[in-house]
């Protein structure tokens, strides 16, 4: 049986129903078409020019961030929200109204979906404005930052999970099938967490490492014996990058199993630790009024701990060790070359024959040969 044109929008004014009439079906739905999107797109230019116009204001604006993030995905949404509306106005055969709206809302359905993980960047950027990294001290901004990138990254995966559900179950097809495997969802599940024990392990471990933070964003460890900082968290894995510049890939359920240092768990400040060896005939004094010296002539230096002590004597040299304080480990590290550095020039400078030399008395090995080398 032919099907006959579907006929919407009879509570259309007269004039325009009339006009509708004589026009092809295939005309006037273009121009429903048309119209919508010019709609769409004069909403989204308006809204976006005013945002846009606040935005430029501030340095940072809420608004600013909105239309960075959202632009592009609400240039999209509208044009198809508003076509949405405006589909009961087209005339044409019911079997392609069917599939074209079932068509318009899946990606209605995608684009509000692409619109809610953008709307996630806004949010983000807002905290991020509070929660400076480029601090000292940052304690709070990286715990704060730790946990909100995970839990961004689950809202989206949880996001894509739905959306798709929700496009599949549009079709009858896909929804009596998912009615048919609800009688072996009990097997079913057994069977996929077995399957994904690794993954719902590394998920679970995720969550635990969000909340109870052992790392953090920008954390400074030393993992397998590289040390590097924390620069992303996923939900599965954590990337360390390590000083020159490549990158530690490790499971997250790692920080939870094994054991690893963390030298910015409380605070970024931290103590570095500089040993030399000496003869000896050192004197101790000078060692420290130039040591003293030095570190006020630096800026890496936090002015805390200064320490010269000399913590052992072997059989050839004594050991002297040097404590410094820094407010990180970076500047830790260039401190404790800085330090290392200059005091060896002293000694070298001042006195070359403390330098570790080994020492050896013929007299008492060769008695007979000591007169015959001094004739």
């Amino acid at each position: 049986m032919m099907l006959l044109p579907l006929q919407i929008g009879n509570h259309l004014p007269p004039e325009v129903l009339e006009i509708s009439k004589q026009m092809h079906p295939l005309l006037w739905n273009f121009c429903i078409w048309v119209t919508a999107t010019v709609i769409g797109l004069v909403i989204k230019f308006i809204t976006s020019r005013l945002l846009r116009i606040y935005s430029q204001r501030n340095n940072y604006s809420f608004f600013g961030s909105f239309v960075k993030h959202l632009s592009w995905p609400i240039g999209y949404f509208i044009p198809l929200f508003v076509f949405k509306l405006m589909m009961p106005l087209m005339r044409m055969n019911k079997i392609y109204y069917n599939f074209l709206d079932r068509c318009v809302s899946i990606l209605l359905v995608i684009s509000f979906a692409v619109l809610l993980t953008r709307a996630i960047r806004v949010l983000e950027d807002y905290v991020y404005h509070f929660y400076d990294l480029n601090k000292a001290d940052n304690l709070k901004e990286r715990k704060i930052r730790t946990q909100l990138k995970f839990l961004r990254k689950l809202v989206v995966a949880i996001i894509v999970f739905v959306t798709i559900a929700l496009v599949l179950l549009s079709f009858e097809s896909f929804r009596k099938l998912g009615t048919g495997l609800l009688t072996g969802v009990g097997i079913g599940g057994i069977i996929i967490g077995f399957a994904a024990q690794n993954s719902l392990g590394n998920l679970l471990a995720g969550m635990q490492l969000a909340f109870t933070q052992p790392i953090r964003i920008d954390d400074v460890l030393v993992v397998e014996g590289e040390w590097g900082r924390v620069e992303d968290i996923t939900l599965t894995y954590v990337v360390l990058r390590i000083w020159d510049q490549r990158r530690l890939i490790l499971p997250i359920n790692y920080f939870i199993q094994k054991p690893f240092q963390n030298w910015t768990r409380i605070s970024a400040d931290i103590i570095g630790t500089v040993f030399i060896y000496m003869d000896y005939s050192i004197p101790m004094q000078p060692l420290r009024t130039e040591f003293e010296r030095l570190l006020t002539l630096t800026k890496l230096w936090d002015g805390k701990v200064q320490v010269l002590q000399l913590t052992d004597a072997k059989e050839r040299t004594i050991e002297i060790r040097m404590l410094v304080s820094a407010r990180n480990s970076s500047d830790a590290f260039d401190l404790r070359c800085f330090i290392r550095e200059n005091m060896i020039t002293y000694i070298q400078e001042n006195y070359p024959g403390s330098l570790p030399k080994i020492r050896t008395d013929y007299a008492d090995k060769f008695p007979q040969a000591l007169p015959e080398a001094s004739i």
